[in-house]
């Protein structure tokens, strides 16, 4: 048996970028998965279309400031 709880992480009125991946990386304090703020994350359905619009704009130029993320099993084996 499938579960598609796909409906549940879109709504029509707004345009998100989230992709279900959601850790926030520490330095640049941005979700690796979506590459919004955790301010952003929070006022996301408050914000006005333009200002949604400017966020998802800037998104690319995010990508940059995510460091790699330690830990895992690399980490554990070179421990």
């Amino acid at each position: 048996m499938t579960d598609n709880t796909d409906h549940i992480w879109k709504r029509g009125e707004i345009e998100s970028p989230c992709i279900k991946i959601c850790v926030i990386e520490p330095t640049s304090r941005l979700c690796t998965g979506c590459l919004r703020s955790i301010d952003e994350i929070g006022i996301w359905s408050q914000l006005s279309a333009d200002a949604r619009r400017a966020v998802m704009d800037d998104l690319p130029n995010r990508a940059k400031l995510i460091t790699k993320r330690r830990g895992g099993r690399a980490a554990r084996l070179k421990g």
